[in-house]
């Protein structure tokens, strides 16, 4: 069964930095990409950070440029996603997710495989 379970969300105020860590389990890791997804109130999802766990190599969506870098354990099957100068506008639920590709597909497919999600909160 494939699982992804993020943590590392909470309450930190605007200029901090959240360090939110996704374990996976239940799939070959190092086959898929795994990417750093958010959605605030109101808004539809949106894509943040990808990495391929085969290569390393990474993709940064419009949200995580400049702010946010994404890396990955392979030993441990967990993937981090560092995000610095956070303002309120970064506040949403952060969702990992999976799927058997490239960094540079989200956006372009879907992914299939999702944790429960995250919640960053940016106190200005």
């Amino acid at each position: 069964e494939v699982q992804l379970v993020e943590s590392g969300g909470g309450l930190v105020q605007a200029g901090g930095s959240l360090r939110l860590s996704c374990a996976a389990s239940g799939f070959t890791f190092d086959d898929y990409a795994i990417g750093w997804f958010r959605q605030a109130p109101g808004k539809e999802r949106e894509g943040v950070s990808c990495i391929s766990s085969s290569d390393g190599s990474t993709y940064y969506a419009d949200s995580g440029k400049g702010r946010c870098t994404i890396s990955s354990d392979n030993a441990k099957n967990t993937v981090y996603l560092k995000m610095n100068s956070l303002t309120p506008e970064d506040t949403a639920v952060y969702y990992c997710a999976a799927e058997y590709t490239t960094a540079q597909a989200m956006g372009v497919i879907p992914f299939d495989y999702w944790g429960q999600g995250t919640q960053v909160t940016v106190s200005s």
